[in-house]
């Protein structure tokens, strides 16, 4: 493993190396800090309980290691703010002047070739500048991590003033921290598009909208996200759908799920059934949703694709004072027409959006839906003017939280529709995920392939498909496991376990409807270390010992060692699997059993037969040649070798129906497939069908050299008929 001073060295832009945080001589101070601790006794001058919050100076002396750590921490963090704060600066300066300098050329005709030089030259400086804003990112992140690393360190080595916490706290305050500089993509995407001559995107209208398109979902790290966005917007502008509610480049999405208590929606999305629904109300911006402020009400049903069918949204629009009383009943659709008609509606948007209000109303009191998970995020848009031939959305500070607060009545009773932002949210109320989610969403048609800055950054590694990820599915599982009878394949993977353990319940609050007797009892046995964080004790009911899954570039097991060799048929992966699996389900391991034991079963029965048919066809003669006493009593031996393998089939069928159970009652997205198994019983079948049948034909060759064996003498040929005579 790669010491974090190592990476730093390996890392930096060496024009900026003497503005890096001096990873060595902090850490060489926290080593003298270390052996004066080890040299004096703390008990002397105050007690190692004591925290940072009152940083205890290491035995009193004016000078020591422990305070020169301090005050050398400070000013490496003061360094590496003033340097990002003048890069910022910089950087800003040199759009502005580019901007100017675009505005000259962005009217002149295209067919003239000193014009298409200029923007040439112009697009270059902006990829330039582009790679200036991604290295200053770098910069930020590597100095970010080695504050981390280094106050990790500092507790470690000396526990007895513990300063982790506290002063992590105050890093999270500095200004290059807490900077969002993503303006700057902003200003760099109008810049591309002005230079391609593109026509910036609008928001579209309309009461009610409905269109097809098929979807990818990808996982971004957090730290590919800028790298990401400036592939993007070389290409494509950015989409503004409200300019008003816009920071930067990108925009608050606020979205409220509704379903049942049985998780009906849930489960139906999960298992994409034909015709799945999935019901939400959508509003953009900070701001809290009151009085006249639009929400999107909105459907997406899952349609078969191998059928030819695509799935569909469909969605209007109501006030935000509207939606309660629609979800109640009150506010009905004849209501709701007229109100489009007096916004000047055609008849044909009126019949349209009115058919979708009442379908969703009554879909809503059919099935007893209610406010039950929001997911919240930040959303940049691309797009290219009105054509949705080929966009993304980038949705970053994902996080989903439960509408219905605990300990407090729910939105129902409160007469809301969406969570009193006034109330506290404890721990296992949300859910923050780790990555960034893009979806690139492709109306081509049939045979068409994207285009080829698309297809290589589906290739270039910053990206990692997770097929069909939604975050309604991963909210609901994650907040609500004891209600979810499935889960979706990509809940375990190693880079999300730790995101998911903080939602999870307190070690003596895990029920017995989330795990089952034998691991809550396994719980209840762990060892509780006096002094361990409680954050290394979090488990999450979902979660097994051990991830199963390794989606993403550059975690888990090598690619080397998870290939299987060719050699060896029972090796098989102790470690997180890298593929990507399209639907990892209990059914699709049972499906493929099942289909071989039916095989098998078929190979069983027609083998018996045979052999039966072999063994009764013996003579009764046998010889007396020991060498063949065996055959005398072929039947029995036939017996003998079939039954006591059906008896062991038996057994081993019963072992494994109870160690499956066992595994899914503990919700693992783990290995529940027996894959030596299955091989060990073919070879039992095939190695007593072979014994049989080289039996049968010792017997065969003793009757023929006994000369007991005879052909069989071929029918009589019957006579012929006598000639009739024919009558005059």
């Amino acid at each position: 493993m790669v010491k974090f001073g190592n990476y730093l060295e390996a890392n930096q832009r060496p024009e900026w190396k003497p503005y890096y945080i001096n990873y060595k001589a902090l850490k060489d101070l926290i080593k003298l800090g270390a052996q004066e601790a080890a040299t004096e006794s703390v008990g002397q001058d105050g007690s190692p309980r004591e925290t940072s919050l009152s940083v205890v100076r290491a035995f009193r002396k004016q000078d020591s290691a422990e305070e020169r750590f301090f005050k050398r921490l400070e000013a490496e963090v003061s360094k590496v703010g003033a340097f990002t704060a003048e890069l910022v600066s910089s950087l800003r300066n040199k759009m502005s002047v580019l901007q100017a300098e675009v505005a000259k050329v962005v009217d002149k005709s295209r067919d003239d070739p000193e014009a298409e030089k200029q923007r040439q030259a112009l697009l270059e400086e902006a990829k330039k500048y582009a790679d200036e804003f991604l290295a200053l990112e770098k910069y930020v992140n590597l100095n970010y991590m080695g504050f981390h690393k280094i106050l990790k360190k500092h507790d470690k080595n000396i526990p007895t003033a513990p300063c982790r916490q506290f002063y992590v706290a105050h890093l999270h305050n500095q200004p290059w921290v807490q900077g969002n500089y993503s303006d700057l993509m902003v200003q760099l995407s109008v810049l591309y598009s002005q230079v391609r001559g593109d026509q910036l995107a609008e928001a579209a209208g309309g009461s009610a909208q409905a269109f097809k398109r098929s979807t990818t979902k990808y996982w971004i790290k957090t730290d590919d996200v800028t790298a990401v966005k400036k592939i993007i917007i070389e290409n494509m502008p950015v989409f503004v759908f409200n300019p008003e509610n816009y920071t930067g480049d990108s925009q608050l999405v606020n979205s409220v799920y509704f379903d049942n208590e049985s998780l009906e929606l849930y489960h139906g999305r999960l298992d994409k059934k034909p015709g799945a629904l999935a019901i939400r109300i959508r509003w953009y911006g900070p701001n809290e949703p009151k009085g006249k402020s639009v929400c999107f009400v909105e459907r997406k049903t899952h349609r078969e694709s191998w059928k030819g069918e695509k799935s569909v949204k469909e969605r209007f629009t109501l006030p935000e004072e509207r939606i309660v009383p629609y979800i109640e009943g009150e506010y009905t659709v004849e209501e709701y027409a007229d109100g489009l008609r007096a916004k000047g509606k055609s008849e044909a948007e009126v019949e349209k959006a009115s058919i979708l209000f009442m379908e969703i109303q009554r879909t809503i009191e059919a099935k007893q839906l209610k406010p039950f998970v929001r997911t919240q995020y930040m959303r940049s848009a691309f797009q290219m003017g009105h054509d949705r031939t080929v966009s993304f959305t980038l949705d970053t500070n994902l996080i989903m939280l439960k509408e219905n607060p605990e300990g407090h009545p729910t939105c129902s009773l409160s007469g809301r529709w969406y969570r009193d932002p006034k109330l506290p949210i404890h721990r296992t109320e949300i859910t923050k995920f780790p990555h960034a989610v893009l979806e690139i969403k492709l109306a081509l048609p049939d045979g068409e392939a994207p285009p080829e800055w698309v297809q290589n950054m589906m290739s270039s590694g910053l990206i990692t498909e997770v097929h069909k990820m939604s975050k309604f599915i991963h909210g609901t599982a994650v907040l609500f496991p004891e209600l979810v009878q499935a889960v979706p394949y990509w809940i375990d993977d190693e880079s999300i376990r730790e995101s998911i353990k903080q939602s999870g319940p307190d070690p003596n609050e895990i029920s017995s409807s989330a795990l089952d007797a034998n691991a809550a009892e396994r719980h209840s046995r762990k060892p509780r270390r006096r002094g361990l964080d409680p954050a290394a004790t979090m488990n999450h009911p979902l979660l097994g010992e051990a991830p199963t899954l390794a989606l993403m570039q550059g975690s888990g097991q090598d690619k080397e060692y998870m290939e299987t060799p060719w050699w060896n048929p029972f090796y098989r992966h102790d470690g997180p699997r890298t593929s990507i699996p399209q639907r990892l389900e209990p059914k699709t391991f049972l499906a493929s059993e099942r289909t071989f034991l039916s095989w098998l079963h078929m190979a069983i029965t027609l083998s018996s037969i045979a052999a039966a048919l072999l063994a009764f066809a013996s003579t009764a003669k046998k010889t007396t040649d020991p060498m063949h006493a065996l055959s005398k009593n072929l039947v029995e031996f036939i017996a003998l070798m079939l039954l006591p393998l059906g008896v062991f089939i038996v057994a081993y069928a019963l072992m494994v129906f109870l160690w499956r159970n066992s595994q899914i009652a503990l919700k693992q997205a783990s290995y529940i497939d027996d894959r030596r198994g299955p091989l060990l019983l073919a070879t039992l079948v095939v190695s007593a069908l072979s014994a049989i049948f080289v039996v049968s034909c010792m017997d065969l060759y003793d009757q023929i050299n006994s000369g007991q064996f005879t052909p069989s003498p071929a029918p009589p040929v019957p006579a012929s008929p006598p000639a009739m005579e024919f009558m005059h």
